[in-house]
């Protein structure tokens, strides 16, 4: 069983302890109006605070391929870091056993700052976007290896309906085909194979030029995320050029110890 399943075994366990209830997209409306207040993640992506490519910045503790990343680990005082040094958007990681992120982590940034959030966790479970939208998320992600075709359709119906974005995350060509069926807006290339941890940034390429000669129309319409091994301008003007509008880096931005200069670095 590869990192990816025992994630996911993991996140079955947690699931079965949230209170029964079957959701309907009004359910989740009605939690997004009770926040009384809407920050637009497509929106900010599309026009980007600093540069011509979209941050969006992780707030990321640890992972299983590189253990603890930040020992001096304050999610308030990095998120607010982001957002001054010109991030679009935050990711936040709140799965707490593989990642030592937490939902309390998405309830304190949005206090603290003015961007909208992505909550980064493993979706499997309706249950889990409602948790989302009510601890502070304006986006989820979804990622299509760990999800059903119906499931798929399913979460991404109820979050749009909800006015929540939803970031649909592949990593091969046959992830790339599911994901396009549901007519996705924002379309996340994961660079890391989450099997084998492999990273490649030719993957962002390879996908974005299928994305091209299946459906031209559809590529200029959404919107193309880059995620995982970018380290360097270089690499980000790597992935402009094949058409990614926005990157997710956390790691190499939180390890460098200098945030704004990084953040100056890959994004200008």
């Amino acid at each position: 069983m590869n990192i990816l399943d025992t994630i996911v075994q993991q996140k079955k366990v947690e699931v079965a302890a949230l209170p029964e209830r079957p959701l309907a997209a009004g359910e989740l409306r009605d939690a997004m109006l009770e926040r009384n207040e809407s920050r637009n993640f497509i929106a900010a992506l599309r026009n980007p605070r600093r540069g011509s490519v979209a941050l969006i910045a992780e707030v990321k503790k640890a992972s299983p391929s590189a253990g603890v990343i930040c020992k001096d680990f304050d999610p308030v005082r990095i998120a607010k870091e982001y957002e001054a040094a010109g991030a679009s958007c935050l990711s936040v990681l709140t799965d707490e056993k593989f990642f030592q992120g937490s939902l309390e982590y998405l309830r304190e940034i949005r206090r603290h700052v003015g961007i909208p959030l992505l909550r980064k966790d493993f979706i499997i479970d309706e249950r889990q976007i409602l948790e989302a939208i009510e601890w502070g998320a304006d986006a989820i992600l979804l990622i299509v290896a760990i999800l059903a075709d119906e499931q798929l359709k399913r979460f991404h119906t109820l979050a749009r309906e909800a006015g929540l974005a939803a970031l649909v995350e592949v990593h091969d060509e046959q992830e790339l085909k599911r994901a396009l069926a549901v007519d996705p807006e924002l379309i996340g290339v994961n660079n890391r194979d989450l099997k084998t941890f492999k990273v490649d940034l030719a993957t962002t390429e390879r996908l974005a030029e299928q994305i091209r000669q299946w459906n031209p129309n559809a590529f200029e319409k959404m919107l193309l995320v880059a995620e995982s091994g970018i380290h360097t301008r270089a690499d980000v003007d790597r992935l402009e050029r094949c058409g990614s509008k926005a990157i997710l880096v956390g790691e190499s931005i939180v390890k460098q110890g200098n945030i704004a200069a990084k953040i100056s670095e890959l994004i200008g």
